[in-house]
């Protein structure tokens, strides 16, 4: 299982590895606090939405999910896109709600970072990955906070990395997006560097 973790973070890491969410991980990430709060985020949805989409998946869409009621022939797994994009919605809102009630300082501190991963590719693609990769359920809680986590050490560490390039002496054809590009390019050289950790 901390193989599974480790390599969810460093070398399958969502953003570093797949480019998936990178419209929010380039949009959020001028500022460490705010990319903080995307993360922690990121982490909490990511810890819950996999297993639950694994539950659904392997539960009720799978063929053969409906032996139990005498209809073992029925496949509703062309539906996961759709279910999966539910459960996402619905994971977030509730939270949202939770957290506004529960948590106000919390919730506040999060602010609009909690709607944006709803529409987060890199939710959807851990789900799609664990349905893909045959993940177990235990698999699946550690594949969806290790994936969570390393999303989150991406952003962290790419908004800690603009912070310091505003006082560089950058061209003016690379500055902004440009210099953001090469950045992300070079911590994914330094990620997939990273492949061996935890190896024996």
């Amino acid at each position: 299982m901390n193989e599974l973790f480790l390599r969810a973070v460093f070398q399958e890491n969502l953003a570093l590895s797949f480019f998936l969410g990178i419209c929010t991980f380039l949009a959020v990430s001028k500022r460490v606090d705010t990319a903080l709060g995307l993360g922690v985020a990121m982490v909490m949805v990511q810890g819950i939405t996999v297993p639950l989409n694994h539950i659904i998946f392997y539960g009720l869409l799978i063929e053969g999910a409906w032996a139990w009621a005498g209809l073992p022939e029925i496949d509703l797994s062309y539906l996961k896109l759709i279910c999966f994009i539910g459960v996402i919605a619905a994971t977030v809102q509730i939270l949202e709600m939770t957290l506004d009630r529960y948590a106000p300082r919390l919730h506040r501190s999060l602010g609009i970072f909690l709607p944006l991963i709803t529409v987060n590719c890199a939710v959807l693609g851990g789900s799609l990955f664990m349905v893909d990769r045959h993940y177990s359920l235990p698999e699946s809680i550690v594949y969806g906070l290790g994936s969570g986590f390393g999303w989150a050490l991406a952003i962290v560490a790419f908004a800690a990395i603009r912070e310091r390039l505003r006082y560089a002496d950058i061209p003016n054809g690379l500055r902004g997006l440009g210099v953001a590009f090469i950045v992300t390019g070079l911590m994914s050289m330094g990620f997939s560097a990273l492949a061996g950790v935890g190896a024996p």
